[in-house]
């Protein structure tokens, strides 16, 4: 297991810095978070293994030790919550990296990217189908129905990788739109032919209904793919300085934790609201994500913008995007 240290970093786009101390398990002190611009957030995440780090943040009582009452709402995707960041139901949310720049592409939102969530690993994300499945191969996909929770995101993006470099148009398949939950019972009526699911969802479903896995879509162009995101409109960071400190401040020790225990991750998925709450024999067995300890201003460059010349690579983009224009 990696072992990773908090060092001191500068943690907002608009000139606040916060000293974090190595080893250092809580805020140095109550002085250190007053004037906060907030205090109660409601942050919208998809209740999947990539957010464990904000989990853990909310259930270890690290956003309170830092003077933030933190509200978790689950979300179906990151598409739908930006709508909800405009309008001020959501100060902060949690999803996949593809929807956000779609949104800041299309002008639908003005994002900021204050953290990186989660990078796929190994089985973090796969396509299943049933038993006795006639599709035994990525060939077979051809014509097939594929159950995504939402049009146009990160799975879409993975999966259409995946099928080019196995010779496969994704314009040869049908993309449908199903909640994760749903998946293994659409399957089982034959609504879809094949369900893309991260973790847990795929385990779960593996369990429950005994589904196959076909491939998994940690391979090629998207291995180790920069999958969830932690954003918020640019207003916000702007209006909102020291109560962002604060929050990332947390939310890195969170993320700690979950890159390096794996029974807090699993601790924090069984701890998820219903429908969503993993049962401990699939917490388990459930495959782990990367968590890195990048947030704003310190965050990786490089990294974020593969998931913008992916997009282009895939057709999902008309045009280049620099991601940088979404950081502070």
């Amino acid at each position: 297991m990696r072992r990773r240290k908090l060092n001191a970093i500068a943690l907002t786009s608009v000139g606040l810095f916060v000293i974090l101390c190595t080893g250092c398990g809580s805020a140095s002190g109550a002085s250190q978070w007053s004037g906060l611009e907030k205090t109660n957030l409601t942050v919208g995440a998809v209740p999947v293994g990539d957010e464990a780090g904000l989990y853990i943040a909310k259930d270890e009582g690290l956003f309170a030790k830092v003077g933030l009452n933190v509200t978790i709402d689950s979300i179906v995707s990151s598409e739908t919550a930006t709508k909800e960041q405009n309008n001020g139901t959501f100060d902060i949310t949690a999803g996949n990296s593809v929807s956000y720049i779609q949104d800041q592409v299309t002008g639908a939102a003005n994002l900021e990217i204050v953290a990186e969530g989660s990078l796929m690993q190994p089985n973090n994300q796969a396509l299943y189908t049933l038993p006795g499945s006639p599709i035994k191969s990525i060939a077979d996909l051809k014509g097939a129905r594929i159950g995504v929770n939402a049009p146009d995101n990160i799975g879409t993006l993975l999966i259409s990788s995946v099928l080019e470099e196995h010779g496969v148009s994704p314009k040869d398949v049908h993309f449908v739109t199903v909640n994760f939950p749903l998946m293994g019972e659409d399957l089982e009526k034959h609504v879809i032919d094949v369900a893309w699911l991260p973790e847990p969802f795929g385990s779960i479903d593996q369990a429950a209904v005994g589904l196959e896995e076909l491939c998994d879509l940690d391979q090629g162009a998207t291995a180790n793919f920069p999958v969830g995101w932690y954003v918020v409109t640019k207003n916000w960071a702007k209006e909102n300085p020291r109560t962002l400190a604060a929050f990332l401040y947390a939310l890195r020790e969170g993320q700690q934790i979950a890159d390096t225990d794996r029974s807090a991750v699993q601790m924090a998925m069984e701890r998820l609201p219903k429908p969503y709450t993993v049962p401990p024999q699939i917490a388990a067995v459930m495959s782990l994500e990367d968590y890195p300890l990048s947030i704003a201003p310190d965050i990786d460059r490089s990294r974020v913008q593969r998931v913008a010349d992916a997009m282009y690579q895939f057709q999902m983009l008309t045009h280049p995007f620099q991601v940088s224009s979404m950081l502070g």
